[in-house]
């Protein structure tokens, strides 16, 4: 099976500004299900440099300089994917020590994993929600990691949150409920708690809609030694499928933004952003 991805995202300035260097994320990451047949980036407001990079994460990033003044900037990237049938369960961990919580990784794999092992302050009640589950799933780490990304959909109410970086885990607790990404990120968060490497993954989900409204997606992967990483998508209470398509992953989510650049000048901007994903 194959899938065509367009998304296009403008931003629109009511006066002109200088755009200073921007890196731009929008190529999707290959996985064992998933590979990337094409790609194709292009941008309009006077660029007059490009190379495409792999950041500290191994993301493919398209970095743009430019020149002039200009009151617009229009990126329109384009996909092809080919995605083969996927068992999201078809993994075994090991050594068997990884099979129940807590569990310690080993010194190798502790620096490597670092970054996705940085623990921030978190609530007691966050914490006890989580210790809550991890007991009733009799400390099985799978049967843990499956339970806690369903109670955080049955739990918590998704809502649309275009920009904006994702809310602190206390706050998104305290509300139940929040965006992708502050799901995400309050998962995340969790884990690291509980000694479980975790990372924020941005990306796209396709499943079939009567009208299709598709929108940047975000959710976890979890580092499980004999199986990788291994996603988890606590806004639909699933481990990902051959449907999820990455496109960042970072420790750090600011680091998965799909545009990070600065402007000089005084303007205000809108943002304007189209989707499709569609099978060929």
């Amino acid at each position: 099976m194959q899938y065509k991805i367009t998304h296009q995202t403008e931003y629109v300035f009511d006066s002109e500004v200088f755009l200073y260097p921007h890196h731009l994320r929008f190529c999707p990451r290959q996985t064992p299900c998933i590979k990337l047949v094409d790609f194709s980036i292009a941008v309009k407001s006077k660029p007059i440099g490009h190379k495409r990079i792999r950041d500290e994460e191994s993301n493919t990033v398209d970095f743009y300089w430019f020149e002039g003044m200009t009151e617009k900037l229009t990126i329109k990237a384009e996909s092809i994917l080919e995605v083969k049938p996927f068992n999201p369960f078809d993994f075994i961990l090991y050594p068997a020590q990884f099979n129940e919580i807590p569990f310690e990784y080993f010194e190798p794999q502790r620096k490597l994993l670092y970054s996705a092992l940085y623990k921030k302050p978190i609530s007691e009640a966050l914490l006890d929600y989580g210790n809550t589950i991890l007991k009733s799933s009799n400390y099985q780490t799978v049967t843990y990691i499956t339970d806690l990304t369903k109670r955080i959909q049955q739990d918590f109410a998704v809502v649309h949150r275009e920009v904006g970086a994702p809310f602190s885990p206390n706050r998104t607790f305290k509300h139940l409920k929040g965006s992708c990404r502050d799901l995400a990120w309050m998962q995340i968060n969790l884990f690291r708690k509980q000694g479980i490497a975790a990372r924020f993954v941005s990306g796209y989900y396709f499943y079939d809609m009567e009208e299709p409204n598709y929108e940047l997606h975000a959710w976890v992967d979890v580092f499980l030694p004999g199986a990788g990483w291994v996603g988890v998508d606590p806004s639909y209470g699933m481990l990902t499928c051959n449907t999820h398509f990455p496109i960042a992953v970072s420790a750090i989510p600011d680091k998965t933004m799909p545009v990070s650049g600065g402007i000089r000048g005084n303007a205000s901007s809108k943002l304007i952003t189209q989707l499709s994903i569609e099978k060929i």
